[in-house]
């Protein structure tokens, strides 16, 4: 079926789907800082980047972002936060195991990386035929959602590692623990 509305109407739409998608950013990033930490602190960063790089690439492609858009620019969101928690959750079990910071983070990203790629080739796979089949409306939401998939992948696996190893924490220590979130 088609709809057809005014311009007040989508307006209206685009600014209900851009206050949620800012309030999300923030109970996310909340969630993130209480329950993580100091790696939270590093995927609030990432994230920001990741968000800054994402709305740059849909300047230069043009993408329109419609109420779809927003939407699938919001579900990508989410896979990168998805990605980051993934990571997180590894690098603690390494913590726990005795392993230094310095290699449970990059153990921890190795461990993270099959389920990371492939969740995230399935979410590409799933755009590609909603892109090539899909409506106008939905090739919108396939667009945004595949970009915000594929830089996802690029910031959770590179810019936060980046950012965790240049920490330089070398020991395990009580503060380190509470850091990451360990007990």
């Amino acid at each position: 079926s088609t709809d057809t509305i005014g311009p007040t109407l989508g307006a209206e739409a685009v600014e209900s789907g851009v206050r949620a998608g800012l309030i999300g950013l923030g109970l996310i990033a909340l969630f993130m800082l209480v329950w993580y930490r100091l790696p939270g602190l590093v995927a609030i960063l990432a994230l920001a980047l990741y968000v800054l790089l994402n709305l740059s690439l849909f300047k230069l492609v043009p993408v329109v972002l419609t109420a779809s858009g927003i939407a699938g620019f919001i579900l990508s969101v989410g896979m990168a936060v998805d990605a980051n928690i993934l990571i997180f959750e590894r690098i603690k079990d390494e913590l726990r195991d005795g392993k230094d910071p310095d290699g449970a983070i990059r153990d921890g990203f190795n461990r993270a990386w099959f389920s990371i790629r492939d969740a995230n080739l399935t979410t590409i796979i799933v755009a590609i035929i909603l892109f090539w089949l899909g409506t106008p409306l939905i090739k919108g939401f396939a667009l945004t959602m595949g970009i915000g998939v594929l830089i996802s992948m690029f910031s959770a696996i590179t810019v936060t590692r980046t950012f965790l190893l240049s920490l330089g924490i070398a020991r395990l220590s009580p503060i380190t623990r509470f850091l990451f979130g360990t007990r």
